[in-house]
């Protein structure tokens, strides 16, 4: 093995200067590799970024399993109340994996400016709520204290606000339908802060507020709510988990996952799954074309050199290897280079945002990316591999040629 090595490493430092048709080609090769590489992890990165992204920004603002009654399943907006005096809550211990739980009430209304009036969905929270899910998308200002009794302040979307003409710290008042379709009420509330999260679906209609409002719209009594919101640790667990928690709660109880609520959101995510295979199984196609002509070109080129190792003794596999040894270090030399491309790309992506999406159609205002090093060592490992065993078959001529025809070519 170390004189195959020795020769393939020979071949690889006198393959420029001996040759005026291997070196192009060669070349060729290794970009198509490089180029091959690079479109691999650009496209799993960006694929898995786009779908971890839009999973976490429903999740934020809905949590991973929705408990409600089920008079409320096809509607946005709490009709029926629930007792916040559960088992599951406020620590759902009969569970593993769930890491929170908090209580919502949504109720539909309309807020009114000096100049614009827009429908809005009104999300009531509490002490409970955990601002940690949405922090990342708020842009101005902050959130609401729930520690010093009924507060007026709200949370409203850059959308909204840009619609209604409102800033920081201005007033908008709200009303909303009484019970039984009699009647409004009428709210005043203060805007303390303003997210943007993308996703036009939320963006459109929900500001967030006081659920001490809507208890006493609806007349509920402190302990009654719209909803439960369940966060689990791990996403990929939520059918699982989603079906454990359905058997835990009471029979008069429904539970639902985000999954199943926005079922056409997640449908569609999983397209992206098909998109990178296809893109991967081209890369790789292509890239192995390019290999194995510049394999058969060497080859080819080499032929008195195959002739002269076959005259002195060595076997069909020993040469074949020196030529997959050569095949090897030019692989490994255009994914180095596509590696480093790749990496740079997606990290000016990450910190600049330089690609942007229209989030009325991705749901993001930016290509998000996902720089797993696992998934691009599997992808770089996957490409030697396949690589490899596909140019078995062109070394095989090899077999083929004769030691004294080849020493007599020209």
């Amino acid at each position: 093995m170390n004189l195959e090595f020795f020769i393939a490493k020979r071949l690889i430092a006198t393959k420029g200067h001996k040759s005026s048709v291997s070196s192009p080609i060669i070349k060729i090769a290794t970009i198509a590799i490089a180029i091959g590489i690079i479109m691999m992890i650009v496209s799993v990165a960006t694929g898995i970024g786009l779908q971890d992204k839009i999973r976490e920004k429903v999740s934020a603002f809905n949590g991973h399993v929705i408990i409600s009654n089920f008079d409320d399943n096809q509607s946005q907006v709490s009709t029926v109340p629930i007792s916040k005096n559960q088992d599951f809550y406020p620590n759902f211990k009969s569970v593993e994996g769930v890491k929170h739980i908090q209580a919502v009430a949504i109720k539909a209304g309309m807020i009114r400016t000096e100049e614009v009036v827009e429908g809005i969905v009104f999300k009531g929270v509490g002490a409970d709520y955990d601002w940690s899910n949405i922090k990342e998308y708020i842009v101005e200002g902050g959130i609401p204290d729930f520690s010093k009794g009924t507060t007026d302040d709200v949370v409203i979307s850059q959308f909204l606000a840009n619609r209604l003409k409102v800033k920081l710290n201005d007033v908008c008042v709200t009303y909303f339908i009484k019970e039984g379709g009699k009647g409004k009420n009428t709210r005043t509330f203060k805007v303390v802060g303003v997210f943007n999260s993308g996703f036009q679906e939320f963006d459109a209609n929900y500001i967030l507020g006081d659920i001490r409002h809507i208890q006493r719209i609806n007349k509920w009594s402190a302990d009654q709510v719209g909803a439960f919101e369940v966060f689990l640790n791990d996403f990929t667990q939520i059918e699982e988990k989603g079906v454990e928690i359905y058997n835990t709660i009471p029979p008069t109880y429904n539970s639902v996952t985000i999954s199943e609520k926005y079922y056409s959101i997640f449908e569609w995510l999983k397209l992206f799954d098909f998109n990178i295979i296809v893109i991967l199984i081209v890369m790789i196609v292509v890239a192995t074309i390019n290999m194995v002509v510049a394999l058969l070109v060497l080859i080819l080129e080499r032929t008195q050199m195959i002739g002269i190792l076959k005259a002195i003794g060595a076997n069909n596999w020993n040469i074949r290897k020196i030529f997959l040894y050569n095949a090897a270090h030019l692989i490994i030399r255009g994914l180095l280079w596509g590696n480093g491309v790749a990496l740079v790309l997606l990290l000016l992506q990450k910190y600049f945002g330089i690609v942007e999406l229209n989030p009325s159609s991705y749901y993001v205002n930016v290509a998000p990316v996902s720089i797993n090093l696992f998934y691009i060592a599997l992808l770089n490992i996957g490409t030697v591999l396949v690589c490899l065993l596909v140019l078995l078959v062109p070394s095989y001529i090899i077999t083929k040629i004769s030691p004294v025809r080849a020493i007599r070519f020209d």
